[in-house]
């Protein structure tokens, strides 16, 4: 062989093992942090479901809930909307989730002389007698939601010691000032009454 003959085949080689294909990717690392993705969202999870249950046991003084009546009376209003959940009144960020009042729901309001019964399919049900009832107000939000200003009507209401705000959103916007006009002038008459 020639020099430039050598030369070509040793250029030639050369550029072959430059044409590698690049390095296969470490799999074995790649599970790795995915495992620990997976378990760093695991835990995060159980914290915050474990911190859920703890509220719920430091809220234990607080009485169960009224049941709703067989027979509540005639209707005032009806609305169908969602409930957003249940703060300690006038703290819109103290969320109570004693007795299932931090579940969020679909709920069914009828409003009648006896109170205001909340039906919730797939939670608990409860009824707030006329005499409990403190208020109503349209409000922007309420804990873990915020609406519009005014998209969400707040009952305000007694139960045992404490005061609670209870946040609903009407599927029809328009009805909630009815509600508030409704449930405040019932509170000025149960609270004249005594």
């Amino acid at each position: 062989m020639t020099p430039a003959t050598q030369l070509a085949a040793s250029l030639a080689t050369t550029l072959a093992d430059d044409k590698k294909s690049a390095a296969v990717t470490d799999w074995a690392a790649r599970l790795g942090w995915l495992v620990g993705l997976a378990l760093f969202v695991a835990l995060v999870y159980w914290l915050m479901r474990e911190g859920w249950k703890w509220r719920g046991t430091l809220q234990s003084d607080l009485p169960e809930l009224p049941e709703v009546p067989d027979t509540l009376g005639p209707e005032k209003l009806t609305m169908s909307g969602r409930y957003h959940g249940s703060t300690t009144a006038g703290q819109w960020l103290d969320r109570i989730v004693a007795h299932g009042l931090g579940s969020r729901s679909r709920a069914e309001l009828t409003l009648t002389e006896a109170g205001l019964a909340v039906e919730r399919p797939g939670a608990t049900d409860f009824f707030i007698p006329a005499d409990a009832l403190r208020g109503a107000r349209l409000d922007k939000g309420i804990a873990g939601k915020v609406l519009t200003e005014g998209g969400l009507l707040v009952v305000t209401w007694a139960h045992g010691e404490k005061l609670i705000d209870s946040g609903f959103r009407s599927d029809h916007a328009a009805e909630h000032t009815t509600w508030v006009e409704t449930l405040n002038q019932m509170t000025n008459h149960t609270e004249g009454a005594r």
